[in-house]
């Protein structure tokens, strides 16, 4: 197997959380494809070895962990694999994820936890071990954080999995700057794709489902929306882990489709100042004609839909 020079991946090993299926599999393949071994993970270790297998049989290199992300064991477990099995670790995909979705009177305790503890903490923990590897190895490496819209923009219903993931973000922002000496990378991805979560959308489920028997996304979804199969969202990974990407670092980048998108920092957008201080009644009088007349939209924008 061949591959461009600028993004070889030969001779480099990865591990890829939550990649038994869908969009983690998808980048698990696209890595292996592009020369790289790579570690296999899910919590199912059924799911885990017949996604490895199939990346053997598509002539890649894979090894199967099962185990469930969010702690350190798991992520030391995760990394000793790599490291055991390929003799070194160069990426990590922090992939791995669950839904508990409820509106903020209905979610439990145990819903935010659980999925808090798989996203942020997981991601944290998996790139912490990944970055003591890779720091002792010295001689850089990538970590790939994978982000959302929700955690860009928030998503009704989504408290817990919109923290976790502006967190990510910002995760991947303060790492850049903390691992830079090591040549480690460190950036975020923002798939929209066609998964078992975006099913869920009503706008997106009657699509989904024509995908699956066989039907090609319309224009309209794949231009206008960005939103695609998971292997159009996976050519972003192996190319944030290559040496053409070797510059990038601290950002958010968006995939879907047949679109490419940068996120841009939260940053100030207006400002207004008032000699020696604000109080309640100066904002009052100001807020609506100063950094209050164009106030931020919130939420994932709605799919326009084609006229029936």
């Amino acid at each position: 197997m061949s591959h461009s020079p600028a993004v070889d991946l030969t001779g480099k090993v990865a591990v890829v959380t939550g990649s038994g299926r869908g969009l983690g599999l998808a980048y698990a393949s696209a890595l292996a494809a592009a020369g790289a071994a790579v570690v296999v993970n899910d919590l199912d270790e059924e799911v885990a070895r017949r996604a490895a297998d199939s990346i053997v049989a598509a002539g890649g290199r894979a090894v199967a962990e099962a185990v469930a992300v969010g702690g350190a064991e798991a992520a030391d477990r995760l990394v000793a694999r790599a490291v055991e099995t390929f003799g070194r670790l160069d990426v990590l995909v922090t992939n791995a994820g669950i839904l508990r979705d409820k509106v903020l009177w209905k979610m439990t305790d145990d819903d935010f936890d659980a999925v808090v503890t798989t996203h942020l903490k997981g991601t944290f923990t998996c790139a912490r071990a990944a970055a003591v590897r890779m720091r002792e190895q010295g001689e850089g490496g990538s970590l790939i954080l994978i982000g959302s819209p929700a955690g860009q923009r928030g998503n009704f219903g989504q408290t817990n999995y919109a923290a976790a993931k502006a967190g990510i973000a910002a995760m991947a922002r303060t790492w850049s700057m903390e691992l830079s000496r090591a040549g480690i990378t460190v950036n975020a991805v923002v798939p929209v794709a066609a998964t078992a979560m975006t099913e869920t959308v009503p706008a997106f489920a009657p699509y989904v489902e024509a995908l699956r028997g066989g039907e090609p996304l319309p224009d309209f979804l794949r231009k206008g929306e960005g939103f695609g199969t998971p292997e159009d969202c996976a050519a972003l990974v192996p190319f944030l882990a290559s040496e053409a990407a070797r510059g990038i670092t601290g950002q958010c980048v968006g995939i879907g489709g047949d679109k490419l998108a940068l996120w841009s920092h939260p940053q100030e957008v207006a400002t207004a100042y008032a000699d020696g201080g604000w109080t309640p009644e100066t904002l009052a009088a100001a807020w609506h004609t100063s950094v209050g007349r164009e106030p931020q939209t919130v939420g994932i924008p709605a799919p326009k839909l084609p006229e029936a």
